[in-house]
């Protein structure tokens, strides 16, 4: 069509038909210096409105400054506790058990049944701060500085947890299988301490009968899913929450041992990871844990087949 009609008429029945511009560079011409010029009020509006824009912009990014100060100075403090955890808090702690074990060795035959008893809580107090200590300084190491991604074949991970858990396995004739698993980037040594408190749990918090444990990996769009799914007692579904806070427990030691970091650690892995946790679980029905890893850069899916893969220890 013409840049100067903006309809036509056919010449078989005489309607209007539009007729788009295909002069581009013509129309920019005859619009060119037709606008109205700015008034005074307009251009001060537009420049306060720029000066208000530059000024947020410069306040965000002062913002993500100090944000990125604070995250350095919370590492450093996080790495110094980590080194006082691991040095300073257990020195003395062993000081505490070795000489309550020297004396009760010592004055064995002098000492009472109320006596042994109290020297036997006292060990065990210090050998659960000690496990605490652990499991805290486990925790305060998971972070982005040292993590090193890189092509990760996720059956590998989980045959080197299983192996970290085949006395437990043997102990308790629990039944490991698991779909085809893919290569995935990520840190080979967090994947796999993920593997082993996730298979742990699920052999600790096992029912009346033998565990049985199947490990699922699903495809998704922009991430891989894997599930963690037991036989075992199950969680009622509102503290499906709290079970990922640290130190959060829904038994008591006596009951079942432990000090409530594992899933703490799970859940600070997959953030590390760019991941998420979840579990969906009924008590007495068993519990399935999911969590992403997100497809990233490279990867490739190992197939051996469409047989699921078994592990029993005998």
């Amino acid at each position: 069509g013409e840049p100067s009609k903006a309809f036509e008429t056919t010449h078989t029945e005489g309607t209007l038909q539009l007729s788009p511009r295909k002069s581009f560079e013509l129309w920019k011409e005859t619009v060119r210096l037709t606008s109205l010029p700015w008034k005074q009020v307009e251009i001060k509006t537009a420049l306060e409105l720029r000066k208000a824009l530059i000024n947020i912009v410069l306040r965000q990014a002062d913002e993500l400054a100090q944000l990125a100060q604070d995250l350095e100075r919370s590492n450093a403090e996080l790495k110094k506790f980590a080194y006082v955890a691991s040095h300073d808090l257990q020195e003395p702690l062993n000081q505490v058990a070795n000489y309550v074990q020297l004396l009760e060795m010592r004055y064995n035959d002098r000492l009472d049944e109320d006596a042994s008893e109290f020297i036997t809580f006292a060990v065990e107090g210090v050998s659960l701060m000690q496990t605490l200590i652990d499991d805290v300084l486990a925790y305060s190491k998971v972070d982005l500085q040292g993590i090193e991604f890189k092509l990760t074949e996720v059956e590998t991970a989980l045959d080197h947890a299983l192996a970290n858990l085949r006395g437990r396995i043997r102990e308790t004739g629990a039944v490991i299988t698991h779909d085809p698993f893919p290569t995935v980037m990520a840190d080979s040594t967090q994947l796999m301490q993920l593997f082993q408190n996730l298979i742990g749990n699920a052999i600790k918090f096992r029912s009346e009968q033998p565990p049985e444990i199947h490990v699922g990996a699903k495809r998704l769009e922009d991430s891989w899913l894997f599930s963690v799914q037991d036989n075992g007692i199950g969680i009622e579904p509102q503290f499906s929450d709290r079970i990922f806070v640290i130190f959060q427990r829904l038994h008591t030691r006596d009951e079942y041992p432990g000090t409530g970091m594992g899933l703490a650690i799970c859940k600070k892995i997959l953030e590390c990871h760019r991941g998420k946790i979840w579990v969906e679980s009924e008590l007495g029905h068993g519990a399935t844990f999911y969590f992403t890893i997100p497809v990233r850069g490279r990867e490739r899916e190992r197939r051996n087949g469409r047989k699921t893969q078994n592990h029993i220890f005998g």
